[in-house]
């Protein structure tokens, strides 16, 4: 079973959160909250969420197999954890998967994890990419090798469905959507 940590901080993004945490579930991927700092977490919506664990306690998991970050207000302080930091580096360098939406690729650019790679965010840090040389795509969610983004709260189904064909395959993406009754899966079932 594959594991995936989406860490959270106070001001981010419940619809990106949440979605991302729901859809890999029904996938049957271990997900795994885990706070920057001190849970329970209030979203950027005063909605407070009690993570499963911290990131210090998983930025060494050798079981993790994926961190996806979700964006919102708080996304600078995503960029401010060094062990956030190191988790998001170790997956890269063992060529384990990286994710992130809305604000958060700003984070992975930070990180330097976005170098040379295509990708895509909120247009507000569009320039923070940009800055660092990514090749910055307007599409829904974009891939390059293993770093996937996305752009906001509005694209969150579409991103979490692209990383449960990632880690699952296309016919465990195409079962879960099946059963959330998009428009488009409707008109196709």
């Amino acid at each position: 079973m594959s594991r995936v940590v989406v860490p959270l901080v106070e001001g981010f993004e419940e619809v990106e959160a949440l979605t991302i945490v729901d859809i890999l579930r029904r996938a049957g991927v271990d997900v795994v909250t885990a706070a920057v700092a001190e849970s329970p977490v209030r979203s950027s919506h005063d909605v407070p969420v009690g993570a499963d664990t911290t990131v210090a306690a998983v930025k060494d998991d050798p079981e993790v197999e994926m961190v996806v970050l979700p964006g919102g207000p708080g996304t600078p302080r995503l960029a401010e954890s060094p062990d956030l930091k190191a988790l998001v580096q170790r997956l890269r360098d063992a060529d384990r998967e990286v994710a992130a939406i809305c604000a958060a690729p700003s984070v992975l650019a930070e990180f330097g994890v976005l170098d040379g790679k295509r990708a895509t965010s909120f247009p507000a840090v569009k320039e923070k990419l940009t800055a660092v040389g990514v090749d910055y795509q307007e599409d829904t969610v974009v891939r390059d090798g293993k770093v996937t983004t996305s752009r906001g709260p509005g694209t969150a189904m579409d991103f979490a469905l692209e990383l449960v064909g990632i880690l699952e395959g296309p016919a465990k993406r195409d079962e879960v959507e099946s059963g959330l009754m998009r428009p488009e899966a409707a008109a196709t079932a």
